[in-house]
């Protein structure tokens, strides 16, 4: 089957890493970027530290409204679409590049497997939740990543072509997951900080298991003036002298933290994007992880690392349900989290708990991609 797979951002990449190798020893895979994050601290990094391919067709949308940039990856994946003429069209996810990949493929009477399928956060403020509705609705083959998924698109009728195949973002963290449990690796994270010239506020220069949190806040929703304000008030009151908070910033969140002028405080360390080792590392031995970021949400979750979601709700129902407690949703209410940070992660017992979690760590692959793989295998060519 020639398969043509769309991505665009940074987790997608991931997923595409977990995913590619399975891929192409059963299929023709075409591999297409659009370049929805576009500059190599966003996503060009992740080609050589994950051993993923470079694309076969890269678009280099770069930044817009959603109508500019989904208007403009439409324009650019028809023409890939019709030259190509693949037998299924695979997209990741619920970002622009996701609707514009199925939407160009469902009017080139395509066919459309969706991979994270069936995730919702009934919010249709937000989005990604429309992209994932629109999505899933348009798709012929629904590739879910948890039971909660699968019952959510069944609660929509939608039951063939719907499959519960595990998470990708847990197989490629269980393939890095060794190489980061050695807590040396702060230091050389820590140097890596210092020399991309991005580092700026307070002091990344000994972090420590359980001595530092780690944020990273990216949505579109919080780079809004009032949201900044109150982010900013929430990691300057979580944020301590002996245990500062490490925010790994997106380009589009810096930009407008700037054009705010607001002050994160002394202890807060504005780093910029991080490859996906050293996110995950700096996750591994952190005392807690602060973050609006779904896949964030996982990797701590799967790490067993105390997390507080900077958003009101969660489309990851399992990871908080089957958390035991160390999952909060505190919005961007700084009491609330300040509250919590001290329930999960008090600050006495932190790194004695980063270091057991560390040492214990036995994170196995979920075994997503052989089962999309194969599901696709079984399919055939469509008719």
């Amino acid at each position: 089957m020639k398969i043509v797979s769309v991505v665009g951002t940074r987790p997608q990449l991931i997923k595409a890493a977990a995913l590619q190798p399975a891929l192409r020893a059963r299929h023709a895979d075409v591999f297409v970027d659009t370049g929805q994050h576009y500059d190599e601290a966003m996503a060009g990094s992740f080609f050589g530290e994950l051993g993923l391919a470079a694309p076969d067709h890269a678009l280099g949308v770069g930044s817009g409204s959603h109508a500019e940039q989904t208007g403009a990856m439409l324009r650019g994946l028809e023409p890939v679409l019709i030259a190509e003429a693949p037998d299924v069209v695979l997209v990741f996810g619920d970002t622009n590049s996701t609707l514009a990949g199925a939407l160009v493929a469902a009017k080139l009477t395509i066919p459309v497997a969706h991979v994270e399928a069936g995730l919702r956060s009934f919010d249709r403020r937000m989005p990604e939740e429309v992209n994932r509705v629109v999505v899933d609705h348009l798709a012929r083959w629904r590739f879910a990543p948890t039971p909660a998924a699968m019952r959510n698109l069944a609660a929509e009728g939608i039951v063939d072509g719907a499959e519960l195949v595990g998470d990708l973002m847990q197989d490629i963290a269980a393939r890095v997951a060794g190489e980061v449990r050695d807590p040396t690796i702060l230091d050389q994270v820590a140097a890596g900080m210092r020399d991309d010239g991005e580092s700026k506020g307070g002091d990344a220069h000994d972090l420590r298991p359980g001595g530092y949190c780690y944020a990273t806040i990216h949505r579109a929703e919080n780079r809004e003036p009032d949201a900044i304000g109150r982010w900013v008030a929430l990691l300057r009151a979580v944020a301590r002298p002996d245990r500062p908070v490490v925010v790994a910033l997106h380009p589009g969140t810096r930009v407008a933290l700037e054009r705010a002028a607001a002050d994160v405080g002394p202890h807060v360390v504005l780093a910029g994007p991080l490859g996906f080792r050293s996110s995950l590392a700096l996750q591994l031995h952190a005392a807690a992880v602060l973050t609006d970021s779904g896949g964030i949400q996982r990797e701590a979750a799967w790490l067993g690392v105390p997390c507080l979601v900077l958003r009101t709700t969660t489309e990851w129902a399992e990871a908080l349900a089957d958390s035991a407690g160390r999952m909060v949703v505190v919005g961007l209410d700084a009491t609330k989290a300040v509250a919590a940070l001290d329930e999960v992660a008090p600050l006495a017992g932190a790194p004695a708990a980063a270091r057991k979690r560390a040492r214990e760590l036995d994170l196995q692959p979920a075994g997503a991609a052989e089962r999309i793989a194969a599901a696709l295998d079984r399919a055939g060519v469509p008719a």
